[in-house]
């Protein structure tokens, strides 16, 4: 990972307040699409401020949250005060061997060395366990969409990830689920939602207001989104899951 990248990993804390009111959260079906049949133990790694975690509590599961990020457990706690959160890695995870069933991971498996991430969690899961994987991704066949995403600054992002995420052995073939859908959200919400992405907290402070400055302008006066109280954002959320081969 180059330092350009560890930082931007580790930026997340700093907008933590921006990301939890703004990012999206899951579909239900996508959800239910990456949680193992019979799993009762998940551990929600790289769990941020809980989008992901709220869904898998609901279900009932036993969930324990690993983030490396002091400003996202914070939130996290604040929001789910019955859920064990601990300050770890993905390619470091303070749990013991075989104690979980099902692994999952929202939005976040890019940022993490596969090269060790997956060993490490092949170690954690039982003989058998699961792997999911979930991603929120802006769907740019939207003219609308295309366009106030290309506001942005030139940045690498997840799509390539998520697309074909970089998992193998000793996981099976990875199982691959798209699901379009669209948010209802604000304008300040979008403001924020850019606000909450690596690669505009770590802009010098003059460079951010500026693009966020251009952002609310084009908000303003493209007709899809210009005096809107509510705004439909569209989506399509890629999900992934294999399985850990025993032995």
């Amino acid at each position: 990972m180059s330092g350009l990248t560890q930082t931007r990993a580790a930026s997340f804390g700093a907008a933590a307040d921006a990301y939890e009111r703004a990012r999206p959260s899951y579909p239900e079906a996508a959800v239910d699409w990456i949680v193992a049949r019979g799993a009762r133990r998940v551990l929600d790694l790289g769990a941020g401020t809980g989008k992901l975690t709220r869904h898998l509590i609901a279900r009932g599961l036993d969930v324990v949250a690993v983030e490396p990020s002091e400003g996202m457990r914070t939130q996290l706690s604040r929001g789910l005060p019955e859920v064990a959160v601990l300050a770890g890695s993905a390619e470091a995870i303070p749990l013991e061997d075989a104690s979980i069933d099902l692994v999952v991971c929202g939005q976040a498996w890019h940022w993490f060395d596969p090269a060790r991430a997956v060993p490490e969690v092949a170690r954690v899961l039982k003989p058998d366990g699961h792997l999911g994987l979930i991603w929120n991704i802006r769907d740019r066949r939207d003219p609308w969409m295309d366009a106030f995403s290309g506001l942005e600054p030139p940045h690498d992002n997840s799509e390539d990830d998520s697309e074909n995420p970089r998992v193998g052995a000793p996981f099976g073939p990875v199982e691959r689920f798209d699901l379009p859908w669209r948010q209802s959200t604000t304008a300040d919400a979008l403001i924020d939602l850019l606000a909450s992405r690596s690669y505009v907290i770590v802009l010098p402070q003059d460079e951010r207001a500026a693009l966020m400055a251009r952002v609310r302008r084009f908000l303003e006066t493209n007709p899809a989104t210009a005096g809107k109280a509510e705004i439909s954002v569209p989506y399509v959320t890629r999900c992934s899951r294999a399985q850990r081969r025993a032995g």
